[in-house]
């Protein structure tokens, strides 16, 4: 016994030294971990074997773009020339050269199968005012689309197809998405047929562009042309993170800073629309503003420190007037949701269920405030035709 005691204080002295002499001359063989980024690399070339059981190159995205390639579609989108043009308009363009407007218009984009029953979402500008729809899949397969409803206010559309054996996405959780996460940009930019490209997430939460009335998009430096709208912006792993839609740029192709409306915001107005024939959301009657230094003045706000929502009106009989709201007031929380922005203000009341009372952070004055407010369902607004012309600073849908 006393052998066998002996033998192993040996052991552990041995052990004890090495890993001492580890920690002091080469402490990195220690500490050596893969990060996530390497792991989800890892692992995805792991996962790319093909059927003769070879690899593919290391760093490869071959893997999540067979994935997610067929479930993203190309569509095509036809208006009927206008009939009720002057009889005059002939003699015009003859002798003026100006467009012939008796011509059918036609238009570009993508969009993606997110349902075995062959709803597609899309951008509302892809599909807007249109008379045909016509959904062309990645294996060649033509038919087409009916539209079962639209979001103006996110940019979003919903649209179905017929056909057997359809692919279908993975819905990814873009709440989960961290600014430098690899991610890959499909659709048909120009029509020149799919394309895939890859980037990062540059940002995250971007608003106040003057797009959308709910502006939360995810900026990423992944290559996205016209054509490209309705697209799919996919992780890794191939699973679906947001919907591209508007590109910034001076010359009309990618400059390296597109944006994609999250997956979970494309699921709020899938499930609604699907369900309700529309995205019923929250709204409380309220006129906010950016919180200036000349209101703040005007408000008597003597904490300059102070970041909020100015409201500046309050509808009669709206929910924030029978709670209490007044004009002067400053929203600085909705929930446990901090706010410091309109858009902001606008996503979050959006995003609560009417009916259900959320208590409100103010500043009125020198004293905070909380009070309860209950929602009201958002008064559907008539939709409004987008813009396809270049935006503020060059942005473009």
């Amino acid at each position: 016994m006393k052998r066998f005691w002996l033998l192993f204080s040996q052991v552990v002295t041995v052990v004890l030294a090495v890993w001492f002499v580890l920690v002091t001359l080469k402490p990195e063989w220690l500490n050596h971990r893969p990060s996530i980024s390497a792991l989800g690399l890892q692992l995805a070339n792991e996962s790319a074997s093909n059927k003769d059981g070879g690899a593919t190159a290391p760093g490869s995205f071959s893997a999540a773009a067979k994935k997610a390639s067929p479930a993203v579609v190309s569509i095509n989108t036809s208006k009927a020339p206008d009939k009720n043009q002057s009889p005059m308009a002939p003699w015009f363009k003859h002798f003026f050269g100006e467009p012939d407007d008796n011509s059918a218009q036609v238009g570009l984009g993508s969009g993606v199968i997110v349902s075995d029953q062959g709803y597609i979402l899309t951008n509302y500008h892809v599909i807007e005012e249109a008379d045909e729809i016509e959904v062309s899949l990645n294996d060649g397969r033509k038919t087409q689309a009916k539209v079962i409803g639209v979001d103006p206010d996110s940019d979003l559309a919903v649209l179905k197809i017929k056909l057997d054996r359809m692919p279908v996405i993975v819905m990814g959780n873009s709440e989960n998405l961290q600014v430098g996460d690899q991610v890959l940009a499909i659709g048909n930019p120009f029509g020149v047929g799919q394309t895939v490209t890859s980037g990062i997430v540059s940002a995250l939460g971007r608003n106040q562009l003057g797009l959308n009335t709910f502006e939360n998009f995810i900026q990423t430096d992944a290559a996205i042309n016209p054509g490209n709208s309705g697209g799919a912006l996919v992780d890794v792993f191939g699973n679906l993170m947001g919907i591209n839609t508007a590109i910034f740029s001076r010359s009309g192709g990618s400059m390296g800073i597109g944006f994609a409306i999250p997956v979970s915001t494309a699921q709020q107005v899938l499930e609604g629309i699907i369900k309700d024939g529309q995205v019923t959301r929250g709204w409380i009657g309220v006129e906010p503003n950016e919180l200036t230094p000349e209101l703040m003045q005007t408000f008597g706000l003597k904490d300059t420190s102070i970041k909020g929502v100015a409201v500046t009106g309050v509808l009669q009989n709206a929910p924030a007037a029978k709670a209490g709201l007044r004009p002067g007031d400053v929203i600085e929380q909705v929930g446990t949701k901090p706010i410091a922005h309109v858009a902001e203000l606008l996503s979050v009341v959006a995003g609560l269920k009417p009916n259900v009372s959320v208590p409100f952070k103010i500043k009125r004055k020198d004293q905070e405030i909380s009070i309860m407010v209950t929602p009201a369902q958002r008064p559907k607004m008539k939709p409004q035709p987008s813009q396809g012309a270049p935006g503020p600073q060059g942005l473009q849908r």
